[in-house]
C-alpha cells in the first residue's frame, strides 16, 4: 500500500457502542511531511499504512491515537455512509415527531396493510 499524498480521500467510523448507528466522518489530506498526513480538518495521520481490523483491511492511525484509524475512500465507503445516514434521519425524524392519535391509526393501517399482502 502506497502513503498518502495531498488531495487523498479519507474516511473514518465512530460507534458509541453496539445498539449505536455508524457515524462517518470524511476529509481530504492538505499537507504531507516525512512521517504525517494533515487533513483537512485539522486531524494529523502517521502516513504509514498498517494492517486495521476496524472497517477496512488497511488504515492510517491518528497521531498519538494508534486505535483511531482514518481510511481510503471507496465507493463502498460512501455508499455505506448514505445507507447510515438514511438510517440517522429516519430515526432522529421518529424520535422527534409526536403523533396524534389519527396519525398512529394510519401508521397502524399501512403497517397492518403491508403485513396482510405478505
Amino acid at each position: 500500500m502506497e502513503l498518502l499524498k495531498v488531495g487523498d480521500k479519507v474516511y473514518n467510523t465512530k460507534q458509541n457502542g453496539f445498539n449505536d448507528f455508524v457515524r462517518y466522518s470524511f476529509s481530504e489530506v492538505v499537507r504531507v511531511t516525512k512521517t504525517l498526513a494533515v487533513l483537512k480538518n485539522g486531524i494529523r495521520l502517521v502516513n504509514r499504512p498498517e494492517i486495521s481490523y476496524i472497517t477496512e483491511s488497511i488504515g492510517f492511525s491518528v497521531s498519538r491515537q494508534r486505535g483511531v484509524h482514518w481510511h481510503l475512500v471507496s465507493l463502498q465507503a460512501i455508499r455505506n455512509a448514505q445507507i447510515e445516514n438514511e438510517k440517522i434521519r429516519a430515526h432522529d425524524w421518529f424520535e422527534s415527531k409526536e403523533f396524534s392519535l389519527k396519525e398512529k391509526q394510519f401508521i397502524y393501517k399501512m403497517f397492518k396493510d403491508l403485513k396482510d399482502k405478505n
